[in-house]
């Protein structure tokens, strides 16, 4: 009876302790916060030990700039960060303004990309080592519990070398930092978005990219898996956002763009015949509606009954 009693009150302490052990657990990580000026876009990528780490990490605003808030991570400091921006203060303002009224600015780590390219990163003296970041124009990489200082130095050095998409390059960032040894605790969850005036969906929001892994065992490579679809995704969508308001010569390069990422898509190539067709290339367009109908042969009722195809029914 004796041993049951300790037992129980053992675990009624423990219960009891539990709240602050979840509130005290450290979102251990490695980020990129960074901008495309060409390409109007800003970005954040992130990966760590650590469940979901995209629900808490990364926030972006195309108007604004963007924020990864890690380590004993703040929430408050994503949105409030966007807001600062906003009124016109500096990433290095801003760092100091969201500290002053932290209760823990000592565990905290974040960095801040503003839509002029200006950055900031900041890690608290008493963030669990490895932990640091570096930043410069376009770009701040910073993260915690981290195999050492060479994680932020390959993530850095990929991101400025790298070419292609702001998507790209962040992905690289990751992957050259998972590559120098990553969180030191290992692999669980990795997120990437991408934010541009009008890139989300009928070109209503700034979202163009958002993607998460929230628990894998590779989640380097679900991730990349991941992003390849989106790239094709935000394409294909920038393309039909412009066919919608009939700007046809506009639409055409970023469809073109999407049907080179998913070659064997059918309803890819079906969009690609009514927007060449649209922009003058008629036979362009029944190139792309044949190929549609080979992969998809449901795809030819569709397309008889398509007002979009009515140029090549006449």
């Amino acid at each position: 009876m004796k041993r049951y009693r300790i037992l129980v009150l053992s675990i009624l302490t423990f219960s009891l302790f539990l709240p602050l052990f979840a509130q005290e657990q450290p979102v251990a990580t490695f980020s990129i916060v960074a901008r495309d000026g060409e390409a109007g876009e800003l970005g954040v990528a992130v990966a760590s030990k650590f469940f979901s780490v995209g629900s808490v990490v990364p926030w972006a605003r195309a108007s604004s700039g963007a924020v990864a808030t890690q380590s004993f991570a703040n929430t408050s400091f994503g949105p409030r960060g966007l807001d600062l921006l906003d009124t016109g203060a500096t990433p290095e303002q801003i760092v100091k303004i969201l500290l002053q009224t932290d209760d823990r600015p000592d565990r905290r780590q974040f960095g801040i990309v503003s839509a002029d390219g200006f950055s900031a990163t900041y890690t608290g003296e008493n963030c669990l080592t490895w932990a640091g970041g570096r930043n410069g124009k376009d770009y701040a990489v910073q993260g915690n519990i981290l195999t050492g200082e060479a994680v932020v130095l390959a993530m850095e050095k990929a991101f400025l070398e790298t070419k292609g998409t702001l998507a790209d390059r962040m992905y690289a960032a990751l992957a050259a930092g998972d590559a120098a040894g990553g969180d030191a605790r290992g692999r669980q969850s990795a997120a990437l978005i991408v934010v541009r005036e009008g890139g989300g969906y009928g070109g209503y929001n700034d979202r163009a990219i958002d993607i998460r892994v929230d628990d894998h065992k590779e989640p380097f490579k679900e991730l990349g898996r991941l992003l390849n679809y989106a790239q094709m995704n935000a394409a294909w969508n920038r393309a039909w956002t412009h066919f919608t308001k009939k700007e046809h010569q506009r639409a055409l390069p970023h469809m073109e763009r999407t049907a080179k990422i998913a070659p064997d898509n059918a309803e890819v190539l079906y969009d690609l015949a009514v927007i060449r067709l649209a922009a003058g290339d008629r036979e362009g367009a029944i190139k792309a509606l044949e190929k549609a109908i080979t992969f998809n042969p449901k795809l030819k009722q569709a397309a008889e009954g398509d007002d979009d195809f009515r140029a090549l029914r006449e």
